[in-house]
């Protein structure tokens, strides 16, 4: 698989290898500004060698950015090309994860969410809320009919960037019990 001249590849796994908290792509002569972080639901096959096809567009949307740093960080740290399989997992978050997440939204100069439809709100909401914190605008390649940020992979590679409202968080209504006598 191609690696779009990516001089700089790193990949941070957790000891098992079943989860991969962070992705890292380098470009030689980009001459770039700074560093992109793209939040995508899971991890796919790419690691610190190989691309896959996600990794590959991701890279396409940073360099058209000028960036000379792609960070990739998930809303899920689980390895799995379908989210059944994500969601059938015990732990698809991964005991690391959200520490990762706070670490890459520090380094990036830019930060785009880009989970796509199968994303659980209440997760979505809550990785919103922690990347927000840090300050720097959440960018989104649009949105789909739900109101997720698109995912990159089918995206025309001229997708415009927008700002990223972040979801209040919403109230839990406590509702009050009835039982009904028996007959």
């Amino acid at each position: 698989m191609t690696n779009q001249g990516a001089t700089g590849r790193k990949a941070h796994f957790s000891r098992c290898g079943r989860y991969r908290y962070a992705l890292e792509r380098t470009f030689s002569g980009a001459g770039g500004d700074g560093s992109v972080l793209l939040v995508m639901l899971n991890p796919s096959t790419a690691d610190a060698e190989q691309d896959d096809p996600t990794i590959r567009r991701c890279q396409g949307f940073a360099r058209r950015l000028g960036a000379e740093r792609l960070l990739v960080g998930n809303l899920y740290a689980w390895r799995a090309t379908r989210p059944k399989d994500l969601f059938a997992a015990t732990d698809p978050v991964g005991p690391a994860n959200d520490r990762w997440l706070r670490h890459l939204a520090r380094c990036a100069d830019r930060i785009i969410v880009a989970w796509g439809a199968h994303a659980p709100v209440a997760r979505s909401e809550a990785v919103s809320r922690l990347l927000a914190r840090y300050g720097k605008p959440l960018l989104a390649l649009g949105s789909t009919a739900a109101g997720q940020p698109r995912h990159p992979l089918y995206l025309r590679s001229d997708s415009p960037l927008f700002e990223w409202v972040v979801p209040k968080p919403r109230k839990v209504l406590r509702t009050k019990v009835w039982t009904l006598p028996s007959h």
